[in-house]
């Protein structure tokens, strides 16, 4: 259990010669993580000192930029210290700390990408008991749930893992994740039985009720006038790019990474670069940029045009 677990980098095409060009990975990580973490936290500041956007829907964005700021630091400091060793090594209970932070985050992030359908849900289709359900204390619950819901079910995981006898001391992979497994002598059946109740929960479950509430909202939009349609869409398009773009990457993560396959390096390289790299970014451009800027600045916009066309009923 207190062994090392030898980390072997996948390189593009594995032609790539990591002693060779080990400065450069590190100089362009470098520069990819502190991007990262300037343009979420940047984002997380303007929402914190701007009093109008304390609202339901720019509280969960500021909690899907914090997701991606502990995602990232669980991954990226390593990775940088690694492109300077000679032999990256981990030890076995920090790779079971990543794994643990990996997927509790990304449970999050589902869970927190549902509660915000949910608000979107409220503002679109029922307007004038918008502010009765999307109290305060109903969004801390959301964000509770969102938060600690998932980290239960990988602490059992984790737990699960650590009681596990290691066989295999070689990982294949640039950080922990399902290809962790691989590591054990045998799977274990409740630990498999478990992991699918884990995906169930905290993935599958948050993406068909997110896409489920979003079919309502634009089926409702669909049904009122011009103006209100382009304002549900530019409120809705960027949670809906992103969860795409997520379920996506974790898609790959749960079935490909953990398939022993002939699966192809580059394929394999470019899928893995982007579970921490393209998504930490995606967040804020969409919500700083897109949502922030191009789309509604306040939910209060949005819901005086829902009012507007529920109470006086003058769309086509």
């Amino acid at each position: 259990m207190d062994g090392k677990i030898n980390v072997t980098y996948i390189t593009l095409s594995g032609y790539v010669d990591l002693s060779k060009y080990r400065y450069f990975y590190f100089s362009v990580i470098f520069t990819m993580y502190i991007l990262i973490v300037c343009s979420n936290a940047t984002i997380l500041y303007l929402i914190w000192i701007h009093k109008n956007l304390h609202e339901p829907m720019y509280i969960f964005i500021a909690g899907l930029l914090f997701n991606c700021l502990l995602y990232s630091t669980s991954i990226y400091p390593k990775l940088l210290v690694d492109f300077l060793s000679e032999k990256p090594i981990i030890s076995y209970s920090a790779c079971l700390l990543q794994f643990f932070i990996f997927y509790s985050v990304g449970g999050s992030e589902f869970l927190l990408l549902a509660a915000m359908a949910f608000d979107r849900y409220v503002a679109v289709c029922k307007p004038l008991k918008y502010r009765n359900i999307m109290t305060k204390n109903n969004v801390n619950i959301f964000l509770l749930v969102a938060w600690v819901f998932p980290a239960c079910h990988l602490a059992v995981l984790a737990i699960l893992s650590a009681k596990a006898k290691i066989c295999n001391f070689h990982l294949e992979g640039i950080f922990c994740n399902n290809t962790m497994y691989t590591l054990h002598c045998v799977r274990s059946r409740a630990l498999t039985i478990f992991g699918v109740i884990a995906l169930l929960n905290t993935a599958i479950l948050p993406t068909l009720f997110t896409a489920f509430t979003y079919t309502k909202i634009f089926i409702t939009s669909y049904r009122s006038c011009k103006e209100f349609r382009k304002t549900t869409a530019q409120t809705c398009i960027p949670h809906l790019l992103v969860l795409t773009s997520y379920f996506c990457v974790m898609t790959y993560d749960v079935i490909i990474a953990r398939v022993e396959s002939d699966f192809p390096k580059t394929a394999r390289f470019i899928m893995t670069i982007q579970t921490f790299l393209y998504h930490p970014l995606i967040n804020p451009f969409m919500y700083g940029l897109f949502d922030n800027v191009l789309s509604i600045v306040s939910l209060n916009r949005l819901l005086s045009c829902v009012n507007s066309v529920f109470l006086k009923i003058v769309c086509d």
